[in-house]
C-alpha cells in the first residue's frame, strides 16, 4: 500500500482523525483523541508507526525483520515501524492497522466507547 492509500485506509475507520502535533511531516491518525498510528511524510521508505500487542510485536518483529521493526521513536514494546510499500502483503498491513486501532478503542474510557458507537 503506498502512504495515500493507508492514510485513507486509516481515516475511513469510525472516530478516526488527522492532525500534525509533531510538524508538518508528521500525520498523526487518533481515534476518539488518542493515537493509534503515526505516518512519517517525508521519508524515502513509506512507513507507519502501529500499536501492537507486546507478544504480537516480538512475533511479528521475528517473522518480518526486513519489514516490522521495533516502533522509531515510540514505546518499542508497545509500538511497530512497519514498512508500507515492502515485502508485506496489502491485507497483513491492514490487519496490523485494524489491530493497533482496535487496541486503542479497548482502552477508551467507557464514556468515549459509548460516544464511538454512536457515530455514523
Amino acid at each position: 500500500m503506498n502512504v495515500e492509500e493507508v492514510c485513507a485506509y486509516c481515516l475511513a475507520k469510525k472516530g478516526v482523525e488527522e492532525s500534525f502535533p509533531f510538524g508538518e511531516t508528521t500525520m498523526v491518525l487518533k481515534v476518539m483523541g488518542k493515537i493509534f498510528a503515526l505516518v512519517p511524510l517525508d521519508v524515502d521508505v513509506q512507513t507507519i508507526n502501529l500499536k501492537c500487542d507486546p507478544e504480537r510485536a516480538i512475533e511479528l518483529r521475528e517473522e518480518y525483520p526486513d519489514d516490522v521493526l521495533p516502533g522509531y521513536h515510540m514505546n518499542k514494546k508497545h509500538w511497530n515501524t512497519v514498512h508500507c510499500e515492502a515485502g508485506l502483503s496489502n491485507k497483513l498491513l491492514q490487519e496490523l492497522i485494524d489491530h493497533s486501532y482496535d487496541l486503542v478503542v479497548e482502552s477508551l474510557p467507557k464514556k468515549l466507547k459509548v460516544e464511538l458507537e454512536g457515530l455514523g
